[in-house]
């Protein structure tokens, strides 16, 4: 890696957003570390970005965000001692979706683990890494900002999130290190295919302006752009890349058939 090229670690980056954001920095010329939990899918994952981008131009880190001492190896192993990291991208989370009254204690503990104490981890694991003009992208969701049913521990968790953006924003600007969240809407990931019914999927597009779920591509585009010297006087920021989700109430379908009868 030469001394001018600019260097990322994502986080969840096996598949869906994390993959994506990936792909896209690897088009921009970046270095890429891929971290995520799951072994076997990070490694074909890795092997298919090889084969297009070149061995040298991303590495494979099996860690489990939640886990201070791995962090800290997998860190050290993609960042020599000396070795300056450009931006930080905090994509790993996991969700379950029960009432309040089924979530168990274990799984608002583990939710809370992976989404809030990991990205808290991970960026004080990059801390010595990152210079003036570096970035953090937390990746939260519409779900921290606006409440729905079967998310207390997901919700709350990315809710939190946001906050921990501000703070980090709050202390690390002047040292140069900018920190903002990207919250997607409802997108066409492998997990909504599979999930998302055709009542569900109709109306998430009654409720979106845009009328359609995002692609991975489009919030990847958004998180990159967080991370370049076009976004360099933006810190302590939530952008919500939902087609317009959160910006509405209710009555949208109703507007729909008035405009479609005029």
């Amino acid at each position: 890696m030469s001394d001018d090229e600019k260097t990322v670690l994502v986080t969840g980056a096996a598949r869906g957003i994390g993959r994506a954001v990936a792909v896209r920095f690897l088009q921009d010329g970046w270095r890429v570390g891929l971290l995520d939990i799951d072994g076997d899918t990070l490694s074909a994952t890795a092997d298919d970005l090889a084969k297009e981008f070149g061995a040298a131009r991303s590495m494979a880190l099996e860690a489990d965000v939640s886990d201070q001492g791995v962090v800290m190896d997998a860190v050290a192993r993609f960042l020599p001692q000396g070795k300056r990291l450009d931006a930080l991208v905090n994509n790993a989370g996991i969700a379950n979706f029960k009432p309040l009254s089924d979530t168990s204690l274990a799984e608002w503990t583990e939710i809370l683990s992976v989404n809030l104490t990991g990205p808290f981890i991970m960026s004080q694991a990059c801390l010595p890494h990152f210079g003036m003009g570096s970035s953090i992208v937390n990746i939260g969701s519409i779900s921290g900002l606006r409440a729905s049913t079967l998310r207390v521990a997901y919700g709350t968790s990315k809710a939190a999130l946001a906050h921990l953006t501000r703070q980090q924003a709050a202390e690390l600007g002047e040292r140069g290190i900018r920190v903002n969240l990207v919250a997607p809407g409802p997108v066409e990931t492998a997990m909504a295919k599979a999930v998302h019914s055709k009542d569900i999927r109709a109306a998430y597009h009654d409720a979106i302006p845009l009328n359609r779920y995002g692609a991975e591509r489009e919030i990847a585009a958004a998180i990159c752009f967080l991370c370049g010297p076009e976004a360099s006087y933006i810190t302590g920021q939530t952008l919500a890349v939902d087609g317009g989700f959160d910006a509405v109430g209710i009555g949208l379908p109703s507007l729909r058939k008035d405009d479609q009868s005029s």
